[in-house]
């Protein structure tokens, strides 16, 4: 029989402090996404996710939006360390990547730069007597990730018009040989410059030095990212054990540049609103097998802590995820849920260690709540339990609960 699972990750879109987040992440313990956009926004309506249950999950009503007594619902916590949007792709992938070592790029920034001397690249260091970064091959710079967790990522920034994309993944590939935290992200866009990139140098807790990913433009034309993780077995994950036994996996948005995918499709994007129409378009083609598509700027509205833009990204998303809902047949299961918070008024541009909703559509079920999991690999193992394959390193399915 043919059927599809779908999964949209809202990324960023939290519901709540976890319990651990006062130990964990002290100052998380007050974050609440979705709380915030209501706060800032009473009269905020978002008819389809409300039907499949986002006020259950979140556990209150508000001005326009109801509890839904049709809606299949729950929350997650997340397992990984942190709040980060590639562990957390791995996580729902049904694997639990190493604990990185979390690092500024300060302690590493000579290291580096032996190795990318040693590797035949042009260096040279930036920034000042205190905190450096590098310039390789006169366009790409190299230095802290400071959009998300401090000290878990490095970026690796160039304009795309200038150096090669497949030029800067190799020097990507080469940092992440001498380093061990959680990603090296090589990236960039066309349209842009090296003064673009170097006019969004920011510095944070006077320890952190890198480009500001937003203010660099580097999202608005042409991007092009590649994540590199720190011990992540994609043999263990839902894609490749779909693809093993035959059954098509598509990734579209952020976790196509997150999530191996060797024998199926990926689509790098960033727009909310082409992204979704690429998912629809996937929808109309694909007869049996896994979508998963991540919208990316939730999250980048939450680290610009730009409410007004969230809300408008929120209602964009639901609009189009009322579409691809109509296109579903009676055996699809489709899930919308985050990967992590991102606060946009906690006073700070990081992600927040919050639970994320899990909101259900399969076929004519009703009222059916899944609780609170203690993973979000409960949704990688449930697609791969979906359709008979192997399961996955991490987590427990429910989808007995969707029958």
């Amino acid at each position: 029989m043919n059927k599809r699972f779908i999964v949209i990750v809202l990324d960023g879109f939290g519901m709540g402090a976890m319990k651990d987040a006062l130990i964990a992440r002290p100052g998380d313990e007050v974050s609440n996404t979705f709380g915030s956009i209501l706060n800032d926004f009473p009269e905020l309506e978002l008819p389809v996710l409300a039907k499949l249950g986002l006020m259950n999950a979140f556990g209150h009503e508000s001005n326009n939006m109801k509890f839904s007594m049709t809606a299949n619902f729950g929350k997650s916590e997340l397992m990984h360390f942190g709040a980060d949007t590639f562990m957390g792709h791995q996580e729902i992938m049904g694997t639990i990547p190493k604990k990185p070592l979390v690092q500024p790029f300060q302690e590493k920034v000579d290291i580096v730069y032996k190795h990318l001397i040693k590797r035949g690249h042009k260096v040279q260091f930036m920034g000042n007597e205190k905190l450096r970064y590098l310039l390789v091959d006169d366009y790409c710079t190299v230095g802290d990730n400071i959009d998300a967790d401090l000290g878990m990522a490095y970026n690796c920034t160039a304009p795309l018009d200038f150096i090669p994309f497949e030029k800067e993944l190799e020097i990507g590939h080469h940092v992440r040989e001498v380093v061990t935290v959680n990603r090296v992200i090589p990236f960039g866009g066309t349209g842009t410059t090296l003064k673009d990139l170097l006019n969004a140098v920011e510095t944070r807790d006077n320890k952190f030095i890198g480009v500001h990913a937003v203010k660099s433009r580097s999202y608005e034309q042409g991007y092009q990212c590649r994540h590199l993780g720190y011990g992540v077995d994609k043999n263990v994950q839902a894609p490749t054990l779909l693809t093993n036994i035959g059954i098509p996996v598509s990734l579209f948005g952020k976790v196509a540049d997150i999530v191996a995918n060797d024998q199926g499709k990926l689509v790098s994007c960033v727009n909310t609103a082409e992204v979704l129409d690429l998912t629809i378009a996937e929808m109309k083609l694909m007869k049996n097998g896994f979508i998963c598509t991540n919208v990316q700027e939730t999250d980048l509205a939450g680290h610009s802590q730009d409410s007004k833009w969230y809300k408008e990204l929120l209602e964009i998303s639901d609009q189009k995820i009322g579409q691809l809902i109509e296109l579903m047949n009676p055996e699809d299961i489709l899930i919308v849920m985050a990967d992590h918070g991102n606060d946009p008024d906690i006073g700070h541009n990081m992600h927040t260690r919050e639970n994320v909703p899990l909101l259900i559509k399969a076929g004519d079920l009703t009222g059916v709540s899944v609780g609170l999991r203690k993973s979000m690999s409960d949704v990688g193992a449930s697609v791969c339990d979906f359709f008979g394959a192997a399961k996955p390193q991490n987590g427990v399915s429910f989808i007995n609960l969707l029958k």
